[in-house]
């Protein structure tokens, strides 16, 4: 909880980011929160806002290298939680538009953890990668995102077998239906049923063991857990399912 402890985390103005922002700063960490425009609503004090667009290499080696110069050489968690959705068919979804997405969703956490690799290694932190329920099981009209989280779960077991020998551990936080604006914009995907976003939002509700979509805290909540030195020491290279049993079920039940 002490403040020189540094938290990097992406996707950060709204959603889970957001929450995964104010918590790590009730904590204490310092924070250095990307994301590619400014947030809707000022950010605690003393967090340290960065506007890059994930999806330019460019850009994500230019908040590497920031970084490296604000950190003081130690980062204690890397938050790789931007992420960018297309809902449409495959056969619809253009080469730019799965090019853009998989640069956001697994390109960038590569880049990052590679560039910020030294400073987590002289803290033996910890690198939380946010995947998504969709790389276990997915559904139509989202084939890029899944593919996506697929390969940052690949690319989660990877970091932590690389990365073990300095001490610095990888793991992935799932999600499942989260009350997110990238949730309620795919609403439109004709997976659940309604006139409206709530209709949408009950409906698809209604579908998961615990009646109810997650809060963007409580993802926060599971990323904060496995990026804790603590509480986590043990636990590298796992993924962690926060779905309210979504995937607990059969689809053919």
């Amino acid at each position: 909880m002490a403040s020189n402890r540094h938290v990097v985390i992406t996707g950060a103005a709204g959603g889970i980011g957001r929450a995964c922002v104010e918590l790590y700063d009730q904590h204490g960490y310092r924070v250095w929160a990307i994301d590619q425009a400014q947030p809707g609503s000022p950010l605690p004090d003393g967090v340290i806002f960065i506007e890059a667009d994930l999806a330019a290499a460019g850009e994500v080696d230019a908040v590497v290298d920031q970084l490296t110069q604000q950190l003081g050489g130690h980062l204690h968690v890397l938050v790789n939680n931007a992420a960018l959705q297309v809902a449409k068919p495959l056969a619809d979804t253009s080469a730019d538009e799965w090019d853009r997405v998989h640069a956001v969703n697994l390109r960038a956490p590569f880049l990052l953890a590679r560039g910020l690799y030294p400073a987590l290694a002289a803290a033996h932190g910890a690198v939380v990668n946010v995947s998504s329920v969709h790389a276990f099981a997915t559904s139509a009209d989202i084939g890029a995102y899944a593919s996506s989280k697929g390969g940052l779960l690949a690319l989660t077991r990877a970091m932590a077998i690389e990365f073990a020998k300095d001490g610095v551990r990888a793991n992935a936080v799932l999600p499942g239906a989260t009350d997110t604006p990238m949730l309620r914009a795919g609403l439109s995907r004709g997976h659940v049923q309604g006139n409206d976003v709530q209709q949408r939002k009950d409906d698809l509700a209604g579908k998961i063991l615990l009646k109810r979509l997650a809060t963007p805290e409580e993802i926060a909540r599971s990323v904060y857990f496995l990026g804790d030195s603590e509480a986590s020491a043990y636990i590298t290279g796992q993924s962690l399912v926060v779905d309210g049993g979504a995937l607990a079920r059969l689809s053919t039940e």
